[in-house]
């Protein structure tokens, strides 16, 4: 008898200083049989403890709460659960705070006028290690001005072979290896040597920190 399996639970903690967007943001979650929200918190400190105490699979931050922000949250949390993926959350598409994000490690940021699949697409995609960023936050950060790469960083990427730079794209676009070994038509194992291959010629040594190398560089996701 053919048995069905159950899609993999995502266990969520969610900050956000407004009760009302927290409510919305469960109810949102909440329609997602795959998605279990384990917490909930109205600033960066109580997020940071409750994260602590329920090990979650993703943290969503709001960027901006009283007390400690989202970004300092963030950031602690990425020392103390480097696991765990950061979606951070904002009504802003400032490129300075996803970049200040890219920094610290963040996997994603996400607007909160986005529509309710979005956001639960974003929970999937950094949960499977990927990334997701908000169309518009995404056009913001590459037409924000930004200083160009330094002459190193640029003889870094002219060290990229096509099919790492392959790899480097599936990465902006947010696919998994697995996904991106099935569009190039190669075996996940090779995806996983690629990218560890871009990690060690760009010295950047996490999914984050790609993407932002690669928005800056002016690779752009293709979806």
């Amino acid at each position: 008898m053919a048995t069905s399996h159950a899609p993999t639970q995502v266990r969520v903690v969610l900050a956000d200083d407004h009760a009302l967007v927290r409510e919305g943001l469960r109810h949102v979650l909440d329609a997602e049989p795959g998605i279990e929200v384990v917490g909930e918190a109205a600033n960066g400190a109580d997020a940071v403890a409750l994260a602590l105490e329920h090990r979650p699979d993703v943290v969503l931050l709001d960027i901006t709460m009283p007390g400690e922000t989202g970004l300092r949250a963030a950031a602690r949390l990425r020392e103390a659960l480097p696991d765990a993926k950061i979606l951070m959350l904002s009504m802003h598409d400032n490129a300075e705070y996803v970049r200040e994000g890219m920094r610290i490690g963040t996997h994603g940021y996400i607007l909160k006028d986005s529509a309710g699949e979005e956001l639960r697409a974003a929970i999937r995609a950094v949960h499977a290690g990927g990334t997701f960023f908000s169309p518009s936050v995404v056009r913001r950060l590459t037409s924000s001005p930004e200083p160009a790469l330094p002459p190193a960083a640029n003889a870094q990427l002219a060290l990229l072979t096509p099919r790492e730079r392959d790899v480097l794209q599936g990465i902006v676009d947010g696919h998994t290896n697995k996904a991106i070994a099935a569009q190039l038509g190669i075996s996940r194992r090779t995806v996983e040597a690629h990218r560890e291959s871009l990690m060690r010629k760009l010295e950047i040594h996490n999914v984050a920190g790609l993407t932002r190398f690669a928005l800056e560089a002016g690779m752009l996701p293709t979806e």
